[in-house]
């Protein structure tokens, strides 16, 4: 009799699976609201005339011995930066980026020399008078000037726009794709950021500062992406 009764127990389960499942709504492909939401990507961009210039500028020497080489580095960087602040240049726009020295080789391997580098990060807050600073610098004995970089003293506030022009472009193209499927246009639930600066444009640097040339500045980007997931109402 034992095959018979389990046979009964095998029956008695499926029925209550069979009714536990009465009444519950599906799941999928039903006529409830579609699941996901429609998620989308938006672009905001502000464009503006930089009014900061940050330039490399740097002193390298020769000497016999490190402390030589080093000696007439440090004596020929304080001119340069005794120079940059007559020019203009706060005390607080000039940074120390790198000290170095490091020894020449001649073909054979031999060591006949030594060279020491000292660079500083100087930030200029008026591009107008970014010629005749370099051309001080230089004139005082900097040998290395690379730059500029631009960039924006307000770049934080620009930033906030461009996020939310960003924002607002995504909610147009989630609109969008709303009304062509033919549903309504929920609320955010779901929101993630993205970040990318425009190209900042290239000098020569060292020819600005032998020709006391003006910086034309352009125009600068400041660029925000968001990633946006509306409800579907």
């Amino acid at each position: 009799m034992k095959p018979l009764r389990i046979a009964a127990l095998v029956a008695v389960a499926a029925a209550v699976v069979a009714f536990a499942g009465v009444g519950r709504p599906e799941s999928a492909g039903g006529a409830g609201k579609p699941a996901g939401g429609i998620t989308v990507t938006g672009v905001g961009t502000i464009t503006t005339v930089p009014d900061e210039a940050a330039f490399t500028i740097g002193v390298e020497t020769q000497g016999t011995t490190a402390r030589i080489a080093l000696a007439s580095n440090a004596d020929r960087m304080r001119h340069v930066i005794d120079a940059l602040k007559a020019a203009g240049v706060d005390a607080s726009d000039i940074k120390t980026q790198d000290v170095s020295v490091s020894k020449n080789y001649e073909h054979d391997g031999s060591a006949d020399s030594y060279s020491a580098r000292n660079s500083v990060l100087v930030t200029i807050r008026n591009l107008s008078k970014a010629g005749p600073i370099l051309d001080a610098a230089s004139n005082a004995g900097a040998n290395e000037v690379y730059g500029p970089t631009l960039s924006r003293s307000d770049e934080d506030k620009l930033q906030e726009k461009a996020l939310r022009s960003a924002v607002e472009n995504a909610r147009t193209k989630a609109q969008v794709l709303a009304d062509a499927a033919g549903v309504r246009l929920g609320a955010v639930t779901a929101m993630s950021e993205g970040f990318s600066g425009g190209p900042q444009p290239y000098y020569d640097a060292m020819r600005l500062a032998k020709t006391d040339a003006p910086i034309e500045p352009g125009t600068q980007d400041s660029q925000a992406t968001v990633t946006v997931t509306f409800a579907i109402g």
